[in-house]
């Protein structure tokens, strides 16, 4: 189940959804992090990748069935540079499972095919069964 909230407004002249709601971008991603389990930050969304890193983040992430929420940093170039401060990390996707960063595409391919993925998702995985 992959979830994903977008940030850009349709109309221009109308502030983001993120610009509206009061909240810093740093106590933003803290809320994206503190609400869900399996936050990626990505280029695109997951149906829609934008960059090949991001679509394999996708990809690995779906072998687990679980809950993937999801952020399209492209729309919002103050969320990503807000997401790099956090995580001290430059490039994009970035993974945080239950709010710990991970790190990107290249460390959860390896993560999954050593198995260390799978136990930090297993939690996850078994109650959405």
């Amino acid at each position: 189940m992959l979830r994903f909230s977008t940030t850009s407004p349709s109309d221009p002249d109308k502030p983001s959804k993120i610009e509206s709601s009061g909240l810093s971008l740093k106590d933003i991603v803290e809320q994206d992090l503190k609400e869900n389990p399996v936050m990626l930050y990505m280029k695109g969304v997951p149906e829609l990748p934008r960059c090949g890193f991001s679509a394999l983040a996708v990809r690995v992430l779906n072998e687990y069935n679980v809950p993937v929420s999801a952020r399209n940093i492209l729309e919002d170039l103050e969320l990503k540079n807000a997401v790099k401060a956090f995580s001290h990390w430059p490039t994009f996707p970035q993974i945080f499972i239950n709010g710990e960063f991970i790190g990107g595409s290249d460390i959860i391919l390896n993560m999954h095919q050593t198995g260390e993925l799978k136990e930090k998702l297993k939690a996850f995985s078994e109650k959405e069964q």
